[in-house]
Formats: C-alpha cells, sequence, structure tokens
C-alpha cells in the first residue's frame, strides 16, 4: 500500500543530496586550495552523486511471485557514493594569484557554473516532480478511505 509513497521518498532523498553536492560545487568554484596534497594545495575538484535504481532482478520478482513474497523492499533510487569529477583543473594566467605557478598560471577547480546550474535546474524539477507524485499517492489513500467509510 505505501509502495509508492516509498519509491517517492527515497528520490526525494536522493534529489536533496544531489542538490546539496551541486551548491557545494558553485561556492567552492573559485577555491583554489581545495585539499593539501604531497604538501601542496590541489584546487577543489567537483563532486558528483552516483544513483542507481533499488530494483530486484527479473529472477527474484518471478521467484517473488511464485512465493507470493511481498516486492516492496527494493524498488526506487539509492545514492552509491558522491565521486570526483576528474576532468582537468583550468589554468589561468594570473601571476599576482598567491597560488601563482613560477610561470604566472593559477590552477582553477574543474566547475562549470554552467553545466552546475543546468544540473541544479534537473534535479530541482526532479524533485518537484516527486513531490507531486508523493502527494498524489497520498491523496489517492486519503480518498480510499474516505470510500470505506
Amino acid at each position: 500500500m505505501f509502495n509508492s509513497l516509498n519509491i517517492s521518498a527515497s528520490a526525494l532523498t536522493a534529489q536533496r543530496l544531489r542538490m546539496d553536492v551541486i551548491s557545494s560545487n558553485i561556492a567552492n568554484a573559485s577555491s583554489t586550495r581545495g585539499k593539501l596534497v604531497n604538501g601542496e594545495w590541489e584546487p577543489y575538484r567537483r563532486k558528483m552523486v552516483a544513483m542507481e535504481p533499488r530494483e530486484k532482478s527479473f529472477n527474484q520478482v518471478l521467484n517473488g511471485e511464485l512465493q507470493k513474497q511481498s516486492q516492496n523492499s527494493l524498488q526506487g533510487v539509492r545514492v552509491t557514493g558522491i565521486v570526483d569529477d576528474q576532468t582537468p583543473f583550468k589554468l589561468v594566467y594570473e601571476p599576482t594569484h598567491p597560488d601563482a605557478t613560477a610561470e604566472g598560471y593559477v590552477r582553477l577547480p574543474n566547475v562549470d557554473l554552467s553545466k552546475e546550474m543546468v544540473d541544479l535546474l534537473a534535479s530541482s524539477r526532479a524533485y518537484e516532480a516527486n513531490v507531486t507524485s508523493f502527494n498524489t499517492g497520498k491523496s489517492m489513500m486519503l480518498k480510499a478511505l474516505d470510500i470505506g467509510r
């Protein structure tokens, strides 16, 4: 009965985490000192959220149907991790910057603000769609309860 609500809730949680990571990327878009590696500062590296469906394989679904087991436990989406984007850092000629090399170049984070804004918009729309789905499922359950009265 609560299967649709659980699926929407898992997607809401995943999209919220995705929006948080994107916000972190935007906030650190100009951080030249993100992590200390071998005694040298490395710029902030863009992070991405990896997600995958939480669903059973066809054999598991078939066996569950044959044995009449509940299938509610493994549906929806789950976050598998937060991974670093391995694209190279941007080099900008700015000899007066404190982190400039001897040649005058500064390594900047691999964060592209336009890409982050598009990802944030997509994540926000997915979140809104799942809120709508959740509310629709809740409304249908309430209507079913009203019919039972």
